[in-house]
């Protein structure tokens, strides 16, 4: 009776705090990421971004955002299947507790995943790690969170994949995945070792990093899921073989995030679902896109090339690196280097790739330089690690300075 009564009952309304809670849920980034697209959409509504030229751009932009989303999610699925803690893990057991083995470890763990899975895996999944790793190992955090978000930055030259500026200048010059890192080898191991320098001196030396001499190992980490930590490994490896054979870097990242995605369909279901999907980049490199275009359009441009010029010698690329630099600590590196790439002729090849270096390697300075370092500190605020802007700041000043000068001058002199 009671039962039927309360059938009968209509139903009520969610209470307030249920509806309309999604927004609520929004991080800043979400929001601006929001507002640039909504920005760009309204350009192109009232006729400042002509139709034609917006449309050119999504359409350049389309094999771009099949990378970004698969590699993402290759990227996510591989930090889930604790492929990067193992490796992390065993890193500091190899390092005996000595610091300097243990930062060449590090420092080697973070290039390699910068260069072969990009800079957003670098600053979204390995600081976490290595943040973690600090506090197993009882050793202070902030070396090695400098460690992620300068190399995120500095180590992302040598393949297409490795920043997304990277896949704009290859596309624009027109050279394969091997044949860039035939071009970009010299630089980026030269921005490496000005890094590491620059790492060790500022962060990692004793008296820096703390008064310890050693370090306890931690235990040895075994994945909870071995098959699926063996497929992510593989998935991985053959993503980076298959970009370096010359395998479109779109297909490449689609197939192997393809076969982890139905490896934790059969052994992880509950770890999928429609957050593995990195919306807020996808959506905020379609409105910058659409934004810088339009500035483009309006001023912009003249006011770079009257900074950059268009002499594709040593003086036109130490103006190109120094602009894209600049360009890029005062607001981000993929506008500094889309509006960058727009004024440069065709053929200046050599000034286009030092535009590239100016933009990756230089934007260590403010922390919006680059989406990635914006990642890197939520991710260190969210782990309740101090960073003191200040010495963020001027540090990362001398390092845009002697790595950008570093790589610049080997590319001149390999060019």
């Amino acid at each position: 009776m009671d039962d039927a009564a309360e059938d009968d009952q209509p139903p009520t309304d969610p209470p307030p705090t249920a509806r309309g809670s999604w927004w609520r849920k929004l991080h800043i980034l979400d929001w601006i990421a929001l507002g640039l697209l909504l920005i760009g959409c309204l350009c192109v509504l009232s006729g400042a971004l002509p139709v034609a030229d917006a449309r050119a751009s999504i359409v350049r932009l389309v094999p771009l955002l099949l990378f970004l989303g698969s590699v993402i999610i290759l990227a996510e699925l591989t930090a889930a299947a604790e492929v990067f803690d193992v490796i992390a893990t065993r890193l500091s057991i190899i390092g005996r507790g000595r610091y300097p083995l243990l930062f060449l470890l590090c420092v080697t763990l973070a290039s390699i995943t910068t260069i072969a899975l990009n800079l957003d895996t670098t600053a979204v999944l390995l600081t976490p790690v290595i943040l973690a790793l600090a506090a197993a190992l009882n050793i202070s955090p902030l070396p090695l969170a400098m460690t992620t978000v300068w190399l995120s930055n500095t180590a992302s030259l040598l393949l297409p994949v490795s920043n997304l500026t990277n896949l704009l200048a290859a596309d624009r010059v027109a050279l394969s995945p091997s044949q860039f890192a035939g071009q970009m080898w010299a630089p980026q191991l030269a921005s490496i070792i000005v890094t590491a320098a620059c790492l060790w001196i500022w962060y990692w030396r004793r008296g820096r990093r703390g008064g310890q001499l050693r370090y306890e190992l931690p235990q040895r980490r075994v994945p909870a899921d071995r098959p699926l930590f063996v497929v992510a490994a593989a998935a991985c490896l053959v993503f980076v073989i298959g970009i370096l054979v010359g395998v479109p870097i779109g297909i490449a990242s689609s197939i192997s995030a393809g076969v982890l995605l139905i490896a934790f369909l059969v052994r992880n279901r509950s770890r999928l679902g429609l957050r593995l999907i990195p919306w807020r980049l996808l959506v905020f490199v379609i409105g910058l896109f659409l934004v810088i275009d339009t500035l483009g359009k309006h001023g912009l441009g003249d006011l770079i090339q009257s900074v950059v010029g268009a002499d594709d010698g040593a003086l036109g690329a130490a103006r190109a690196a120094g602009a894209g630099a600049g360009l890029s600590n005062l607001v981000n590196n993929l506008p500094a280097y889309v509006a960058g790439e727009a004024i440069i002729p065709p053929d200046n090849h050599l000034q286009l790739l030092a535009l590239l270096i100016g933009t990756n390697v230089g934007p260590v300075i403010t922390p919006w330089a680059s989406l990635a370092t914006l990642l890197w500190y939520e991710r260190c605020h969210a782990a309740g690690v101090r960073v003191p802007l200040g010495r963020f700041m001027w540090t990362g000043a001398i390092l845009a300075v002697t790595a950008l000068a570093a790589s610049v001058g080997v590319l001149l002199v390999a060019g």
